[in-house]
């Protein structure tokens, strides 16, 4: 049985806002999130601003008991995937729990959780380490906690492939309800590793961009000036659902996913290969489950991390994919807005693709000033633009050579 797979809900939490809409309204305004860092001392750092999420709760929304066991990164995850089923409209009952499911992942899980209670055992002793940490710091616990928040009883996984993880979690919640062993999947990822341990690990790479004075101008992808990433923090969830099951129930349908595909570099923990192959073999992979031909793609959100390596990379492989046709697609990067979310990115930055075929409209790529001979396609510079939007595609890569893209298409 092969069925066709509809977005029927979105939800968010980003350093931009505490909602779909929010973070959506962000992007399109080019307004950043990147700001200096408040979660830790900065002063030790080379480097001292991150895009953080500031003031979220998720209220009475979720248990009070379940919440004081959640991490950070499962507050956004619940908060995301909570926003996302009440915008489908999707009710959850004992009759159809058993075929709604939940595929939401991450890249690191839950650090913070270790970090604490590690200076708790240091400092005050075994005795003093509470017995529900091993259940809440795994990479699953947001696929866990939103299950029992909603009810959801079916398939239950979380995607684990670094900051490929967001795409991952979708390709796979796709790939679940169109083979039939679900008829709804939450799906998406959260991440909360604004850590100072991180950070550390990040500065000592030399990955981060270091414009201290002007944080909301420092990340710049595809820029000749690109100098690094900065990271962010968030989470993104929607509803994938069957399409038959939701025109049946009368649900509103954001679009449709028709393609999906992963792959590995199998190169090096860190660094892209230089070719590009990996990510070639996934957008293939994705693109030989549809029916359209790669000229066909209107809009693509890259990973487009602003680090020099990934941006030359990915523009070489939209080139090899799609050939002449390119230079006619919009490329935009959402990461100057939203920081880099790590195992988020990839479900944050799938929103802006669902977003930008119902509106009909392309973020742009903001703090845009020097063309790179090397990086030569049209990414929507530092204003938004209003596009027939068709077919867009995300792509994703993440430490380890992991690779995902996912490819959407309007409901004619």
């Amino acid at each position: 049985m092969t069925r066709r797979v509809v977005v029927t809900g979105v939800g968010a939490v980003t350093a931009v806002g505490h909602t779909a809409e929010e973070t959506w309204r962000a992007m399109v305004d080019g307004r950043s999130g990147i700001g200096p860092i408040t979660l830790f001392d900065p002063e030790p750092y080379p480097v001292r601003i991150q895009a953080e999420v500031k003031n979220f709760s998720l209220g009475d929304r979720a248990d009070a008991k379940q919440q004081r066991h959640m991490n950070r990164g499962v507050t956004f995850g619940v908060g995301s995937a909570l926003e996302a089923l009440a915008d489908s409209g999707l009710k959850i009952t004992e009759e159809n729990a058993d075929m709604v499911g939940v595929i939401f992942s991450a890249g690191g899980g839950g650090t913070d959780l270790v970090v604490e209670y590690q200076h708790i055992l240091d400092e005050k002793g075994p005795r003093r380490v509470t017995p529900f940490l091993v259940a809440n710091f795994i990479v699953d616990a947001a696929s866990g906690h939103i299950a029992i928040a909603t009810g959801a009883r079916g398939p239950n996984m979380a995607i684990v492939s670094a900051c490929a993880s967001g795409g991952g979690a979708l390709g796979e919640a796709y790939e679940t309800v169109k083979r039939g062993d679900a008829d709804a999947i939450i799906a998406g990822s959260s991440e909360a590793v604004l850590l100072p341990l991180y950070h550390a690990t990040w500065c000592s790479m030399r990955a981060l961009a270091g414009d201290n004075e002007h944080p909301t101008k420092a990340l710049k992808p595809f820029d000749l000036n690109r100098d690094g990433f900065i990271a962010g923090e968030g989470g993104a969830a929607m509803i994938l659902e069957d399409y038959e099951s939701a025109q049946a129930r009368g649900a509103r349908v954001y679009c449709e996913i028709i393609g999906y595909g992963s792959s590995n570099d199998a190169y090096d923990m860190i660094a892209l290969h230089e070719s590009g192959r990996g990510l070639k073999r996934a957008m293939k992979a994705a693109l030989r489950k549809t029916d359209i031909d790669p000229s066909e793609i209107d809009y693509i959100n890259p990973h487009g991390s602003g680090t020099p390596l990934n941006d030359r990379v990915e523009t070489l492989v939209f080139k090899e994919i799609m050939g002449a046709a390119a230079y006619r697609a919009a490329i935009s990067s959402v990461k100057p807005i939203t920081g880099h979310c790590m195992g988020a990115s990839g479900s944050v930055e799938a929103l802006a693709c669902v977003m930008a075929i119902r509106d009909q409209k392309i973020p742009p790529t903001i703090n845009y000033t020097t063309p790179d001979p090397e990086c030569d396609l049209d990414y929507v510079p530092n204003v938004a633009r209003d596009r027939d939007v068709r077919v867009a595609v995300t792509t994703s890569v993440g430490l380890g050579g992991h690779n995902s893209c996912v490819i959407f298409r309007r409901m004619d």
